[in-house]
């Protein structure tokens, strides 16, 4: 991955290319204060102040120039000059007027690529410079963040099962010195029977496991972050055509944001005690298979007549949530690739935000917002509880008729969840379709800075 820290640095009057960044209602007064040989060359370039407008504007000097971009986003979002890191030379900048702000962020992911399976393209590097030193090492750890997500949603399942997402915690844990302790294969069994049933038909080296990292001072507000990890998701034996497999190297998305977060929380210090945890496993198909129609056990003891084979992340989920609940936490968030339905109701931007606290659901909107992370809250509602009856267990995985499938699946993770346990679940994608400045069609971090600045607000750092 990339070195971020290189690529936002504080300004201390260093040499710099200038950057104007014109909002297209200031458009007219800034051209009119221009000399007129940037007039000139404007007009013969049919720069006429729309958004998305640029060009590079002659100095005084021979070799003297700085760039425009005519921009409508607002001065907070991270987006603001992405465009223009993607397309400047090699080179040091700073904006001509105001603060970096929040655009720093997008300055860094503009500059990153995944270059796991391809030489890059990104050319030098970009360098912007900073009035405010002190937002500059959060805002590396955010782009950090980011990539992280990305990398190991857009590495293929052959290169990313189970065994590599443990690796991944491996990694997390030695640097920060967190513990981490990782249940495999049948030793899932008697503890965590759903994990097991849904990964079993993988092969040996792709067991199922459920892999759990602990940092902190016992004594702080513990913290619970929970990743669907299905590293792989063909369906089962209700298998996926081909057309709704081809990205689903992308169902570990939500182990991608719980590893991810849990990085921020422990690379900011914060006061919790963090409990991360990501069953993981690969949803095969094989002779032994778990079927439609199987009754599994839980960890909860309850018992689940699974009714679809492809609707296996929240039977993983469940089993992770009644560990985390078992440790008396006082907040559980948790995220998932879960359902093609909030995608329907959302589209691909918006993840679908459910939570049994109203506290908690404002101040994740309220935070998305700010950050130009958002959320989107749909309810919980009991009223569909009830299509969860089964007629031979305590419930079924997932309802007939496809009504509602957003909201009964949280339904169904919910019953996992402590009764005075605070607790939101984000239905992400994870995966940005078409690309747009500073965000590179593929693997997407959508919902990881809205949570990560609700946990910042809450316990410091």
């Amino acid at each position: 991955m990339i070195d971020f820290t290189p690529l936002l640095q504080p300004d201390r009057g260093q040499p710099a290319r200038l950057i104007d960044v014109v909002h297209p209602n200031d458009f007219a007064g800034w051209l009119s204060n221009q000399p007129p040989r940037v007039r000139a060359l404007l007009a013969a370039q049919r720069i006429t102040g729309k958004a998305g407008d640029k060009a590079i504007l002659p100095g005084d000097a021979a070799d003297d120039w700085s760039a425009l971009l005519v921009c409508n986003e607002a001065a907070t979002s991270p987006w603001r000059i992405a465009s223009q890191a993607e397309i400047l030379p090699e080179g040091t900048y700073r904006l001509r007027a105001g603060p970096v702000g929040a655009a720093g962020l997008g300055w860094l992911l503009s500059q990153h690529r995944f270059e796991r399976y391809r030489g890059s393209d990104a050319g030098g590097p970009r360098v912007l410079l900073s009035a405010e030193p002190a937002r500059i090492a959060e805002t590396v750890q955010l782009a950090r963040a980011t990539a992280v997500v990305r990398d190991l949603v857009n590495t293929g399942a052959s290169d990313l099962g189970p065994a590599e997402l443990e690796a991944e915690a491996v990694a997390l844990a030695a640097r920060f010195g967190a513990t981490l302790s990782v249940v495999r294969g049948d030793a899932l069994v008697t503890g965590y029977p759903m994990i097991h049933t849904v990964g079993q038909a993988a092969s040996r080296e792709r067991a199922p496991r459920l892999i759990e990292l602990e940092w902190g001072d016992p004594a702080h507000p513990r913290v619970a972050i929970i990743g669907k990890g299905v590293c792989f998701d063909s369906g089962g034996l209700d298998i996926k055509p081909s057309s709704g497999m081809r990205l689903m190297k992308k169902d570990m998305g939500g182990a991608a944001h719980a590893l991810a977060l849990a990085e921020l929380v422990m690379a900011s210090g914060l006061a919790v005690r963090l409990h991360m945890l990501i069953p993981a496993v690969e949803n095969a198909i094989a002779s032994n298979a778990f079927r439609p129609g199987d009754v599994l056990r839980t960890r909860a003891g309850m018992t689940v007549e699974n009714t679809n084979t492809d609707a296996e992340g929240r039977l993983i989920l469940g089993d992770a949530l009644t560990r985390a609940g078992e440790a008396k936490p006082g907040l559980i968030l948790d995220f998932a690739t879960l359902t093609g339905a909030a995608r329907v109701a959302l589209g691909p931007d918006l993840p679908a935000l459910f939570a049994n606290d109203t506290t908690l659901a404002a101040d994740l909107i309220a935070a998305g917002g700010v950050v130009h992370d958002p959320l989107w809250q749909l309810p919980l509602w009991d009223g569909y509880d009830e299509m969860l009856k089964s007629d031979i267990a305590d419930m079924v995985n997932a309802p007939d008729g496809g009504f509602a499938g957003a909201i009964t699946a949280a339904l169904f993770l919910h019953r996992f969840v402590p009764m005075a346990t605070p607790w939101a679940h984000i239905d992400t994608f994870a995966w940005r379709a078409t690309a747009k400045p500073g965000r590179p069609k593929g693997g997407e971090a959508l919902g990881l800075r809205a949570a990560w600045a609700v946990l910042r607000a809450r316990f410091g750092g």
